[in-house]
């Protein structure tokens, strides 16, 4: 039998998914990696024409946004892995955002190029970033720990749609063969 198979008359049932704090926590991921993408998007257009190393670093971020959106989908559908890189992508960027925000509150000397966006605004967006950062790290190592990718095989129809009433408890040993 093939993995992710059931038996013949079992499906596969993932119990720690139906919970409301799984959903809640998928959830929260999900709207945490979107508002990351979205701030990363507006920093990266509203300074581009000010990024130190031109438009090569304006390219990486927007491919590390277009990351943080691949992690959101594929966190939406139940991706436990997506979870770690979620996790160590959260603390490298924490630690740019907090070591490159000085950098746009000093522009406001004369001979710097102003940015598409005012300078301190992008300021602020970086700080903002930081405590977002932090969250979607404290989030992901929640939802990790939620076991999503647990499976247990059921008597097709003994779930919450079919309920006949002979509901077995996850990890007993009952009407094991």
């Amino acid at each position: 039998m093939a993995v992710g198979e059931a038996r013949p008359g079992y499906e596969l049932w993932r119990p720690n998914r139906e919970k409301s704090e799984s959903q809640t926590t998928r959830f929260l991921v999900v709207l945490l990696l979107v508002v990351s993408a979205a701030l990363m998007l507006i920093i990266t257009l509203g300074g581009w024409n000010v990024l130190v190393g031109g438009s090569t670093y304006g390219i990486i971020a927007l491919v590390m946004t277009g990351v943080y959106v691949l992690l959101a989908v594929m966190t939406w559908r139940w991706s436990r892995g997506a979870l770690s890189l979620t996790i160590a992508l959260s603390v490298l960027f924490g630690i740019l955002c907090a070591v490159g925000a000085d950098s746009w509150f000093a522009r406001d000397k004369a001979y710097f190029t102003d940015p598409n966006l005012p300078a301190d605004l992008l300021g602020l967006l970086v700080l903002i970033l930081i405590p977002v950062q932090v969250a979607l790290l404290i989030v992901s190592a929640i939802a990790f720990n939620q076991e999503w990718h647990v499976e247990e095989e059921r008597a097709i129809g003994s779930g919450k749609a079919g309920g006949d009433g002979d509901n077995v408890e996850p990890g007993s040993l009952a009407g094991a063969s």
